[in-house]
């Protein structure tokens, strides 16, 4: 029997929707919006991938959704439209961290690492980021966490042949690592719906499924609003 998942991801500039077959990607809509015009892509987008793979939505049997940690405003819709098609349709959901579907993208288009280590970087303003390191094998060395970035970060995994850093958090460390032929920047790369497939299929076979009615975004720390200055 075939299964079809729905994978959205929103946690970034990246607005991103694909179609999955068992676990391989039938179609794909996205684009980079420095605007977050999230809101107004994401069903398009999804009515798009149902199109080109020419399925109806009573043939979806879950729909996937990328949890956090990232933009706050875009984890919102994302998981919001992803809740509500779940339910609407009665089907499982499944979340996808960024950071480890972001790890599965990298290490496909630069296979055979070894000794070396994956670092996905979403952006959290300033010098901070939302990280976790993975090495060659996808296996996560940390945490997922909040840290402030500088030239002196990686030095205690020196036992690793090259660091990679990647994701919009990492673009713009690339002048503090520039003199660092151990540090690598990977500068445009953006998580993609792409890269949740094959981990939203192994979910959905192991029955890891969320709540539909209590799941809530992974934001990792508390949104705080900034209040626009009087110019006036």
């Amino acid at each position: 029997m075939n299964t079809y998942i729905l994978c959205i991801e929103t946690s970034t500039k990246a607005c991103s929707v694909a179609l999955a077959k068992n676990g391989k990607l039938l179609a794909l809509k996205e684009s980079v919006d420095q605007d977050y015009s999230h809101a107004e892509q994401l069903n398009l987008f999804i009515e798009d991938v149902m199109k080109q793979a020419e399925l109806e939505f009573g043939q979806l049997n879950a729909i996937s959704v990328s949890k956090g940690p990232g933009s706050f405003t875009g984890l919102r819709i994302g998981v919001s439209t992803a809740k509500g098609l779940a339910y609407a349709l009665n089907i499982p959901l499944l979340s996808i961290e960024p950071l480890e579907s972001m790890a599965v993208g990298f290490i496909e288009q630069l296979p055979d690492q070894t000794n070396e280590l994956l670092v996905p970087m979403i952006d959290a303003r300033r010098k901070e980021v939302y990280m976790c390191i993975f090495d060659s094998e996808l296996k996560p060395k940390t945490k997922t966490s909040a840290e402030v970035i500088d030239e002196d970060s990686f030095n205690k995994w020196e036992g690793y042949q090259k660091i990679h850093l990647f994701g919009d958090g990492a673009d713009k460390f690339e002048q503090d690592f520039k003199e660092d032929k151990r540090v690598m920047v990977h500068k445009g790369f953006y998580p993609s719906a792409q890269f949740m497939t094959g981990l939203s299929d192994k979910k959905f076979k192991n029955r890891i499924f969320e709540d539909v009615a209590h799941f809530e975004p992974f934001y990792l720390k508390e949104f705080i609003a900034i209040k626009p200055r009087n110019l006036f």
